[in-house]
């Protein structure tokens, strides 16, 4: 300091954020007033939403807003500590056990978010002796967990379970910088989030036993969208007792927000000595635990909710194929349109908003510079009308970009 201002220490980021101006990189963050519905109103236009995760409708469900309206007058707004101090509540004991039966495993233990339990669990379970293993794929949250691991670390080509097979095989010959690898840890999305296909997990698990490996499953967009129920990957292709770790999340297809980790006693009680995300954060406020049970609840309760979102995962999915757009290799209600280059997706966003569908743009670093898509995702609340309406401007505004004939 010379002329008694102080010079901004953090001013090169303004020339960052020119940068992805320029590169159609740059993602405004967009309002929303009133609740997250089919149809609601977005940086104050009426839209039909198609980029929301709550897929069953859950966040606006009677139940669950009663729930959390008696949890707050009963128990107040907040926990007041930390789980291992004075913040376990006995609504969070019961919605772990609910949340273990539903899942089919021995235990559970909640965290704050899907991101905080992936990069709790990861660090956690794997030491410098130890190996990981990870689709190319995976959620920014397992690879930022990964990172915060001291364990070594592989990955193997999207789905590929030779691929996974090579990367095994050659770490059980060959070992780690320390010797033979103590603890081998397989990871992989259940769904992946881009592109909306499903893991191979029976051929993930073959190879891993074949080689004395766990296996992690991410089921974030695999919770109450596959299985019975909606219990998620493992139960979709009948593999309980062989996925030692699964993740999964509270705020999508439940409504509300957390996470959670989900295998044998032995696994939650490590983690609650060791967790460093649940060790030092504030457990869920009592409101959030309330509705997440009254979650499990309708999921159990309401089968038809599972049933009408993917007859109209269906429906949305063939539109978008018949009319010519490029959907990937999507097998779930996540069905992007892959249009190529960022600023041909960013104009197709805006042009859909326009014309009253609210679509957004997923751009580099989230997916290849040259697969910018627009990411949709329906719901169990959509109506057979307001998905023909989407299907109506994909249609117009797709034929104006020339991305259809």
């Amino acid at each position: 300091m010379t002329d008694g201002t102080r010079t901004d220490p953090l001013d090169d980021l303004r020339a960052e954020l020119e940068r992805l101006r320029e590169q159609s990189l740059y993602r405004p963050l967009v309002v929303m007033s009133g609740a997250q519905r089919p149809r609601t109103t977005m940086n104050g236009k009426p839209v039909i939403s198609l980029s929301s995760n709550n897929y069953l409708g859950l966040a606006t469900h009677p139940r669950l807003v009663e729930a959390a309206l008696a949890a707050v007058r009963d128990l107040g707004v907040g926990s007041g500590a930390v789980r291992t101090i004075a913040g376990t509540m006995e609504l969070h004991e019961e919605l772990e056990r609910r949340l273990a039966a539903w899942k089919g495993v021995e235990a559970v233990l909640t965290l704050q978010s899907g991101f905080t339990a992936n990069a709790g669990v990861i660090p956690t379970i794997t030491t410098e002796e130890d190996l990981i293993v990870s689709d190319e794929l995976n959620h920014a949250s397992i690879i930022d967990g990964v990172r915060l691991s001291k364990a070594s670390r592989a990955v193997f080509p999207h789905k590929d379970c030779d691929g996974l097979e090579t990367v095994l095989r050659d770490a059980r010959a060959k070992g780690g910088p320390r010797g033979p690898y103590r603890r081998i840890l397989v990871i992989t999305d259940g769904v992946f989030s881009m592109d909306g296909d499903i893991a191979p997990l029976p051929g993930i698990c073959d190879v891993a036993e074949r080689y004395g490996a766990a296996v992690m499953v991410d089921d974030a967009h695999a919770s109450g969208v596959l299985g019975r129920a909606g219990s998620g990957t493992a139960d979709h292709f009948g593999l309980h007792g062989r996925v030692d770790v699964t993740v999964g999340t509270l705020s999508k297809a439940f409504g509300v927000v957390g996470g959670y980790v989900a295998g044998r006693t032995h696994l939650r009680d490590f983690m609650i000595q060791r967790a460093r995300p649940f060790l030092f954060s504030t457990s869920h406020p009592p409101a959030v635990v309330a509705a997440c049970l009254a979650a499990i609840d309708v999921l159990e309760g309401e089968p038809d909710r599972l049933a009408r979102l993917w007859t109209n995962t269906r429906r949305f999915k063939k539109g978008l194929v018949d009319l010519g757009f490029d959907t990937g290799i999507s097998e779930t209600p996540i069905t992007p349109v892959i249009v190529g280059e960022a600023a041909v997706a960013q104009r197709m966003s805006r042009r859909l908003y326009e014309e009253g569908v609210y679509a957004t743009s997923v751009v580099y670093p989230t997916v290849a510079l040259d697969k910018a898509r627009i990411r949709t995702i329906v719901s169990s609340e959509h109506t057979e009308e307001e998905l023909a309406t989407a299907l109506d401007a994909f249609a117009r505004v797709g034929r104006e970009l020339g991305l259809i004939g």
